[in-house]
């Protein structure tokens, strides 16, 4: 059991160091670096929120349609390699790319192939795991912050390495996916439930008996609520990085280490995270899974609140806590909704369900948190000078959370799937 869960701790670093090398400094390359290099191209915000939604149109197709593929004809584990090498290609491509078009298609085919394998790397996880007899609910947690301390050591590495607005972020991204993408065919084996299973359906057929879950009422609404903190979760990890490089505008603030090293302060938003990630079991079975959530929907409410009235000088403690929150905000629904995903589903269709949360929080939510965000940002929040309002951008996303979390204590039923029923989960209980 200590090898497999080692195994799948490396697994879990590396698939988030990927994603940790880019993610949260391409805004700063978007927005300081590439208007200098290529100033006859449009850097615009509202073309960086349709950058920045690359993830979502990925997401909305290509974790349900690969879940599918896991589900019925190819191991999970395989496809885990499969995807991570093809990714690797295309961010070596994106570091060369000089024009917003190119930019955008081309890191458009990367999150086709990368966005898969966050669920891919969770069904591949959970599989094993049950197969060991373990109880995903107490022993996923402990692997998965590992994911979070990669993400946090891609963030140090590239701060410290000073390439935060160049494309050697790109590059790095690209060498951790081929890793990954060589050890995933190492990893135990994890076959598709359905293969060979005769269907009763035209829809069972073709792979799609997972959409059949909108037809659960507390499921439906927990996509659509898992759809709108997708959005949250965007805007968060399109303008944090970026905002903190904007103090550099102003000369009392340029010498700060919050904006000489801003990879590095918001990096404490995934330290948080591994706190965080650990206390889920003990929050679900106390707290049920609706508090949990809604614990993350006031916590975003604070996220962007705190960012708000922060600054690098006196108010770098807002900034500093608002990254605590951010734990939080992000595992208690993120982490905790696979669980219960994982809890509600059958096995033969684990992966699909999987991809098909992927799709309603980083595809449906993140296209509408990025297109819409880009847009109103660039038309309402954007001075003369290009320089932006963050007050009002951070409050307008914290009226948004709020508005969520207020909708979700009415709309979401949990049918008293409190402590005693998260307790009672046995391994493998479908």
């Amino acid at each position: 059991m200590q090898q497999l869960k080692f195994r799948l701790i490396i697994m879990n670093f590396l698939q988030f160091f990927i994603w940790g090398s880019w993610l949260i400094t391409i805004g700063a390359y978007w927005f300081q670096t590439l208007p200098v290099l290529y100033p006859d191209q449009q850097w615009s915000g509202t073309a960086f929120g349709a950058l920045f939604s690359t993830m979502g149109w990925a997401a909305l197709v290509m974790p349900s349609l690969l879940g599918i593929v896991a589900d019925k004809w190819i191991n999970a584990e395989k496809l885990l390699g499969l995807c991570h090498l093809m990714g690797a290609i295309f961010l070596f491509i994106l570091a060369g790319v000089d024009n917003p078009t190119t930019m955008f298609w081309v890191l458009l085919a990367n999150m086709a192939f990368y966005m898969p394998t966050i669920s891919l790397a969770i069904t591949v996880a959970y599989s094993s795991l049950k197969k060991e007899g373990a109880d995903v609910v107490r022993d996923y947690p402990p692997i998965r912050v590992w994911g979070t301390v990669g993400f946090i050591a891609a963030m140090w590495i590239v701060s410290l390495l000073q390439i935060e607005k160049t494309a050697g972020q790109f590059y790095m991204a690209s060498g951790a996916a081929v890793l990954l993408g060589l050890y995933a065919f190492t990893l135990p084996k994890c076959l598709p439930e359905g293969k060979g299973v005769k269907s009763t359906s035209l829809m069972e057929a073709l792979g799609l008996n997972a959409f059949s879950l909108f037809k659960d009422m507390r499921i439906a609404v927990f996509f659509v609520f898992s759809m709108l903190l997708g959005a949250a979760l965007q805007l968060t990890n399109a303008y944090g990085d970026t905002f903190l490089h904007d103090f550099a505008r102003v000369p009392e603030f340029k010498d700060a280490i919050a904006v000489k090293y801003p990879a590095i302060i918001m990096s404490i938003s995934q330290i948080s995270e591994t706190l965080f990630i650990l206390a889920i079991p003990f929050f679900m079975k106390r707290f049920g899974i609706k508090n949990v959530m809604l614990m993350s929907m006031f916590a975003w409410v604070l996220r962007f609140g705190l960012f708000a009235y922060g600054d690098p000088m006196g108010g770098l403690w807002m900034i500093i806590l608002s990254c605590i929150v951010y734990g939080m905000a992000f595992d208690f629904f993120n982490i905790s909704g696979s669980l219960f995903l994982e809890t509600q589903t059958s096995p033969k269709i684990r992966a699909s369900a999987q991809g098909l949360f992927m799709m309603m929080t980083n595809g449906v939510g993140a296209i509408l948190g990025s297109m819409i965000s880009g847009w109103a940002i660039q038309h309402y929040f954007t001075n003369p000078d290009n320089s932006l309002q963050w007050k009002e951008i951070w409050l307008v996303f914290a009226a948004y959370a709020l508005i969520i979390a207020v909708l979700f204590v009415f709309l979401f039923n949990d049918k008293g799937m409190k402590a005693k029923d998260l307790e009672n989960m046995a391994v493998g209980a479908h």
